[in-house]
């Protein structure tokens, strides 16, 4: 490693400022920091607490998914085995089929499971940090600004948040809106006022709802439904909500069901949670006014009743296990740029993202997965709550020394 530093070190001097490559210097240094790391530290937000690089913030980031990263595999893998297997149906065709015709579609499998599952995971992950690359390397040129290690957080946090079975090309669509839009037009890494990963998301949702919604996308196998919990909730009839379910509270804990690829296990959000915390990466006061919020909402809902809507029945601690809600508290909503930051506006915001979370998941039924809205509008309140909260102190101050 000594010799390849050495060779990076006198490369270098074509790279600075005024050497014949200068304009390609972000490559140069974004080749160079992957390979050795750096000892710069960021000068803007999100990290001017302390010294800590961002490389090291985001391979921290990068740890923490590694559970649901890999639960995402195994479960797409697991869901699309158990089908074939009851059903006696073929597995896939084409290139998938060939590769899975070495193991078979043994859902007691564990790489049965994983193999499956890692043939949609990976086309998907791939695509988005091959467009994503793209589009970082674009603007960094044309800014000369340095890569930063920020999207390959962003390019995991999209894939996970997906159903399996999106097309391809609807990928490379949603993530060249997020960086592009949410992004890159605000300045990049550091300047977004919403997460570019939930805006990806959020863009193909409304977009193109049929390869987002319904009961078709989740299971990874042709003409088979899988409709989520969630799903199964709103449509029972009032006064059967819990019967009408077909898995246990301990399956959608542990995330042996259906839904969107990263998000369906809590239990693996929670490892994650706990090595953000330990490592002081994400704030606890968003994770616990979050669940706060929600706790306050969803247990106003759950006593309240309706005779009309069954979603009003869902107990407070059904809706911790159920979509995205745990993966939002996790890894979305304590986004360390597009959260609050001062320690009141991170409790504001926390109960404004749990609240909305509940209520738009349970008011209104069209809107199953409240989550990721909640946390959009969340971050578009951020700010303002920093601005009260800084505000209050300022006033504070001239009365104590005018």
């Amino acid at each position: 490693m000594k010799f390849l530093s050495k060779i990076m070190l006198q490369a270098g001097r074509y790279f600075e400022k005024d050497g014949p490559l200068a304009r390609w210097y972000p490559l140069y240094e974004a080749f160079d920091s992957f390979l050795f790391g750096s000892n710069q530290t960021t000068k803007i937000a999100p990290h001017i607490r302390d010294s800590i690089d961002l490389k090291r913030i985001m391979t921290t980031v990068l740890i923490a998914l590694l559970p649901c990263t890999l639960m995402a595999m195994w479960n797409t893998g697991y869901q699309a085995n158990m089908v074939i297997e009851a059903m006696a149906l073929a597995g896939p065709d084409g290139w998938r089929g060939a590769i899975m015709s070495l193991v078979g579609y043994d859902p007691s499998s564990l790489l049965s499971n994983f193999l499956h599952g890692a043939l949609y995971f990976l086309p998907i992950y791939i695509v988005t940090m091959a467009v994503g690359s793209f589009w970082e390397g674009v603007f960094n040129l044309v800014r000369g600004h340095e890569f930063s290690e920020a999207f390959l957080v962003t390019g995991l946090l999209f894939t996970l948040t997906l159903p399996a079975t999106i097309p391809l090309w609807q990928v490379a669509v949603g993530v060249s809106f997020g960086l592009i839009f949410a992004k890159e037009v605000f300045g990049g890494v550091g300047r977004n006022f919403i997460n570019p990963a939930l805006a990806s998301r959020a863009f193909l949702y409304f977009a193109y709802p049929a390869q987002m919604t319904g009961d078709m996308i989740w299971t990874a196998v042709d003409g088979v439904s899988g409709a989520t919990a969630l799903a199964q909730f709103a449509a029972a009839q009032p006064g059967q909500v819990m019967a009408s379910i077909n898995v246990t509270w301990a399956q959608t804990f542990l995330g042996t069901i259906s839904g969107s690829m990263g998000e369906t296990s809590t239990l693996a959000c929670l490892v994650g949670a706990v090595i953000l915390l330990i490592t002081r990466i994400a704030p606890w006061r968003v994770m616990a006014s979050t669940l706060l919020g929600a706790m306050i909402c969803a247990s106003f809902y759950y006593f309240s009743g309706s005779d009309i809507n069954p979603l009003w029945a869902i107990p407070p601690h059904w809706h911790l296990v159920l979509g995205g809600f745990a993966f939002g508290l996790v890894f979305m909503a304590t986004d360390p740029v597009s959260a609050a930051h001062t320690h009141p506006g991170q409790w504001m915001y926390g109960l404004l993202v749990g609240v909305l979370a509940i209520m738009i998941r349970v008011s209104n039924p069209a809107f199953p997965e409240g989550v990721m809205l909640a946390i959009i509008l969340g971050n578009v309140f951020a700010p303002l709550f920093d601005y009260f909260v800084i505000q209050a102190n300022i006033k504070r101050r001239m009365l104590r020394h005018g």
